[in-house]
């Protein structure tokens, strides 16, 4: 069928090293007795039969029986007169004696969940896009990721925004909408919550049925490539949650594919997730390596995305992950790491930078583990990012408290700088903290309806000066009040509000600063690019330190996470004048407005250690950024 040769394919894919296991299984367009049609392979290794029904044939399970390949796992059938968006699924009969009907692992497009009942794979012709995103990549390739800005905005394309009715916008009309503001406010990249499909938008894409099956909820694959392409033409980079770590138990999905665990492990330790209802993959299975790694492959090959972050690490990492003693079992040396996930990972690391260079790769990992974003060839898991949960819980901790018990807790201000260059880390405030009852940013904040736009601000002022990437939920630029709920849209009604209005203003100017000033992003790796001025300062809730470049140009933050003004603080800094580049407390953004000063020189009064000062006056729950100007 038209010449494609699967000896060579197979023989990789049942030793985990094919790691375009799509263009094998599936099902692809073909020639066959100079007839056209769809090849299907499908790999089930227990199947006493496997067919092809649909609608073409009645969902008839005897009309297109499929035949084994040379491996005895494998069966394949070309099926003629076949057009794209036919439905179909594969019947199976298992070893005992039932038929089942599963939906297609390698299916690059499915039926929208909720309009039949047949949760079914679409026949779908990847033809190539034509893509305009060149100059974005020859740029990319150029750039060196450690050192560039990166401002990561959080999207759910379900619920960003909706039309008037409730219904979701496409793909195309997100690539006008979405884009256009994400560019407008200054950030980097987007990431987007799995955009695989699943059945229920309440996992929120988390439970994945198709791991290489863009959701019809919004369009076509290729309707995604367009909105992929249009980020990139406005320099916005695309990042996707990928989830290796689990799927559902849905009869139509990868669960007990072939009548008997197949993706999943068979261990009875290791293949629920009891907390999540979930069923875990089998890391030590040549054929899911395959599978998964061919599913990171795909993305960065077919939809030209910038990275990929991994869902849910540490529950990969540990075999003990959510259990009691008793209910799990030590590996070989008698500990708790799994060490099957633990080689999948670096290898899916590996083969990623093996063809995409350029990648990001990210870990959604919770734990100590060490190493996660170190080379495999040093016995790191080689991700090239992780976040930074330790901060983030730190922090959201932190500002929660009342002002006046602030004080108490100072250290989780400053303690993720004893870790901070462990890891090439990015800060996170992500979707998980504005949910379930934790409530969104602004609504973690005490005080006032204005303190707390203040406190957003003066929080924001904090993460965007900290070393470290940056991620923000979609929602937090305009001070959403209510939690993020998946079945509706962000309300942007709010921004004709003043405070919510300004706010975004706030963020807006704030992006744009950290995108164009490298001693905000430069140097994230050594304390060559930061120095504490005024750590210890807890009684009154005050921080100060300074970011450096390369070129050793200055940015000095300041930041008073008290409810106090503070007037005529005397602070040690190195010689020279500065001038304000960004004030959280300006009226432009909601604040008081009441420090006027833009330019500020040293004296020679010792203070902090340092033999010159300056002297300035910060409104409460306010961060200031100076930049050092020249020396005197």
């Amino acid at each position: 069928m038209n010449g494609f040769q699967t000896d060579l394919p197979l023989h990789l894919f049942h030793h985990g090293e094919n790691f375009k296991t799509y263009e094998l299984m599936g099902v692809h367009p073909a020639m066959h007795q100079k007839k056209k049609g769809f090849v299907f392979r499908v790999w089930a290794p227990r199947a006493q039969q496997v067919s092809v029904v649909g609608e073409f044939n009645d969902w008839n399970e005897s009309t297109h029986v499929m035949k084994q390949m040379i491996d005895g796992e494998t069966f394949e059938l070309f099926i003629p007169d076949l057009k794209n968006f036919d439905v179909y699924k594969y019947c199976i009969k298992t070893i005992d004696g039932r038929t089942i009907y599963k939906a297609d692992p390698y299916a690059f497009h499915s039926e929208t969940p909720g309009t039949t009942s047949h949760n079914a794979s679409k026949v779908y012709e990847l033809t190539e896009f034509p893509w305009t995103d060149q100059s974005y990549w020859d740029k990319r390739k150029h750039t060196n990721i450690y050192s560039s800005p990166v401002n990561i905005y959080e999207v759910n394309l379900l619920s960003w925004k909706k039309h008037e009715d409730g219904s979701y916008l496409t793909y195309r009309e997100l690539a006008t909408e979405l884009v256009s503001y994400v560019a407008k406010m200054g950030y980097t990249h987007v990431e987007l919550m799995p955009v695989t499909e699943h059945p229920f938008d309440g996992s929120w894409g988390y439970q994945v049925t198709g791991y290489y099956s863009i959701t019809s909820r919004l369009g076509t694959p290729h309707d995604f490539m367009y909105l992929v392409n249009a980020f990139h033409r406005a320099g916005i980079g695309v990042i996707l949650d990928w989830v290796p770590a689990h799927f559902p138990k849905d009869a139509f999905g990868l669960y007990e594919f072939d009548g008997e665990p197949l993706y999943e492990a068979s261990q009875w330790d290791r293949m629920e997730n009891k907390g999540w209802g979930t069923r875990r993959f089998d890391y030590g299975r040549n054929e899911v390596l395959s599978f998964l790694i061919s599913s990171a492959i795909f993305f960065f090959d077919k939809y030209h995305i910038d990275g990929l972050r991994v869902d849910a690490v540490a529950s990969m990492l540990y075999l003990d992950y959510d259990k009691n003693p008793g209910e799990w079992v030590p590996n070989i040396y008698g500990e708790n790491k799994n060490l099957e996930a633990v080689a999948f990972l670096r290898r899916l690391n590996e083969a990623v930078f093996q063809f995409f260079p350029s990648a990001m790769m990210i870990a959604e990992e919770s734990t100590a583990w060490p190493m996660i974003t170190k080379p495999t060839n040093i016995g790191g898991l080689g991700f090239n990012f992780k976040w930074n949960m330790g901060w983030m819980n730190d922090i959201l901790s932190y500002i929660k408290n009342n002002p006046v018990y602030r004080q108490y807790e100072h250290n989780k201000l400053t303690f993720s700088m004893m870790y901070a260059f462990s890891e090439n880390y990015v800060l996170p405030i992500s979707h998980d903290e504005v949910v379930h009852g934790k409530c969104s940013l602004i609504g973690k904040m005490p005080g006032t309806y204005e303190e707390k736009f203040a406190g957003v601000r003066a929080f924001l002022g904090y993460m965007m000066s900290h070393p470290g990437k940056k991620l923000n939920f979609m929602g937090t630029e305009i001070g959403q009040f209510k939690e993020w709920n998946y079945a509706e849209g962000i309300e942007f009604f709010l921004q004709q509000y003043p405070l919510h209005e300004k706010l975004s203003v706030a963020v807006r100017d704030l992006n744009r600063l950290y995108k164009t000033t490298p001693a905000l992003y430069e140097i994230e790796d050594s304390w060559d690019g930061f120095e504490w001025l005024a750590p210890n300062d807890g009684d009154r809730n005050f921080l100060a330190y300074q970011r450096k470049d390369r070129n050793e140009n200055v940015i000095v933050v300041l930041i008073n996470f008290s409810g106090e003004d503070y007037t005529d603080y005397h602070l040690g800094i190195s010689e020279g004048k500065y001038r304000v580049i960004f004030n959280s407390d300006s009226s432009k953004y909601g604040g008081s407005g009441i420090s006027k000063k833009l330019v500020y020189t040293t004296k020679k009064t010792c203070s902090h250690g340092k033999e010159h000062s300056i002297v300035f006056n910060l409104p409460k729950l306010s961060c200031m950024y100076l930049e050092k100007i020249n020396k005197i």
